[in-house]
């Protein structure tokens, strides 16, 4: 059997990572699996590129502005939506008329268009999708909020302003659903409840929809001497040190405000122990939210180096992850997988993966006052056993053999 992965990038993004995580999975696991991608960052001979092309950036662009355009001439939600207006036929690639069965992931952004996706699901292949957020099953938003629209149809998307190029949440609900109906396709939930949105979309009648987690290479993220870690980053080793974490932090679906807040209320409530707190930020915009945080705070520019990741999770004592809306977080799983317990808030697929007071704490969403309790929580916890047990959760449910022998009866079915 031949699979071949598709997705927009090969390493920057949490789809890109898990995609590049499944492929490694499958490879040792006996199967014969390549990547497709539109930006590739590594010379991995299994990862293979559709090739540079003066109109791909091109691409890009014009789908970004008649995304401008349609949003009455507004940046605002730019990038929480794709119309998939634009793209390149991936079909007549010899890798593609190789594979035995299409596994698309991630592919928005100027990679496959509509047009394109149509063409893969009628090759007269398996088409296996994996959902790293709601784009497949919604008009063209990737996070739907409390809108559920996408049951029956997505019409006047609350992310546009404006109309200037019609409805373009309705067009393209339509248009997808034209390209599903006659077709059989799998869809896969990195989450429990992703799959369960997916399900109750008028655009999944008909059609399969499982959960399978992301893998993780336990072998790789694994606990390591702490004080070592911290002397790699030139941290203290006498303060307990919290995490966090995300491309751009100013992005408000990942709470960071709501973390500012609970940091603020344990330096009221605790003004003793906020003395031994600090902060340590990874990320794009890390250093520019340095005045916000009410503790000492060391700003980390994004890491791409796997082993610099598992230094740096080794080197903190709790991972705080305040997002708003997430499907499976890599982060949340990395860090556990490194025995660092995490605090969350009660979202997404996050309370799939940490077990509330068993290794780690799942906070009342959008409750700053129960985020700060979580991490008041953990700091009074037995650190030792605490850590074990997420280490434990990762290895039983996130492993690579366990992960794949779930795609594989998939892609066998």
């Amino acid at each position: 059997m031949r699979v071949l992965i598709v997705n927009t990038s090969e390493r920057v993004g949490g789809a890109a990572i898990a995609a590049n995580r499944l492929m490694e999975a499958l490879k040792k696991n006996g199967v014969k699996v390549k990547m497709l991608v539109r930006d590739k960052q590594t010379d991995h001979l299994t990862v293979l590129s559709i090739g540079h092309h003066w109109m791909q950036p091109l691409k890009f662009i014009w789908e970004r502005l008649c995304i401008f355009i349609a949003n009455n001439f507004s940046r605002k939600n730019l990038f929480q939506v794709d119309i998939a207006n634009a793209g390149t036929d991936i079909t007549k690639l010899s890798e593609f008329q190789r594979a035995d069965v299409i596994h698309l992931h991630w592919v928005n952004q100027g990679f496959l268009s509509l047009a394109d996706i149509d063409k893969v699901m009628h090759a007269g292949k398996p088409v296996v999708i994996t959902m790293h957020d709601q784009w497949y099953f919604t008009g063209i938003c990737h996070y739907s909020g409390n809108c559920q629209k996408y049951k029956e149809l997505c019409e006047s998307c609350e992310l546009m302003s404006g109309k200037l190029l019609g409805d373009l949440a309705k067009k393209v609900f339509l248009q997808k659903e034209k390209i599903y109906s006659d077709t059989r396709l799998t869809f896969v939930g990195c989450s429990q409840w992703m799959a369960n949105l997916a399900k109750t979309s008028k655009l999944t009648i008909g059609h399969k929809v499982v959960s399978i987690p992301n893998a993780i290479n336990t072998e790789l993220f694994r606990p390591q001497d702490k004080r070592l870690a911290r002397e790699a980053f030139h941290l203290p080793v006498d303060k307990y040190l919290l995490l966090f974490g995300c491309q751009r932090i100013t992005d408000k679906r990942k709470g960071f405000s709501f973390l500012v807040e609970a940091l603020q209320l344990i330096k009221q409530q605790s003004p003793d122990r906020a003395l031994n707190i600090e902060l340590v930020v990874v990320g794009g915009e890390a250093e520019h939210i340095r005045h916000q945080v009410p503790f000492g705070i060391f700003p980390i520019s994004y890491v791409r180096d796997p082993q610099k990741m598992v230094q740096l999770y080794n080197a903190v004592d709790l991972y705080v992850t305040p997002s708003l809306q997430d499907n499976l977080p890599n982060t949340i799983m990395e860090a556990m997988a490194c025995g660092t317990p995490c605090v969350g808030f009660k979202v997404g697929g996050i309370p799939e993966m940490i077990d509330h007071k068993e290794n780690g704490y799942v906070a009342t969403c959008q409750d700053a006052k129960d985020f700060a309790a979580g991490i008041q929580w953990a700091l009074d916890a037995d650190h030792g056993a605490l850590s074990q047990r997420a280490r434990d959760k990762v290895m039983s449910t996130y492993s690579e053999e366990a992960v794949a022998r779930k795609y594989m009866e998939v892609y066998e079915g």
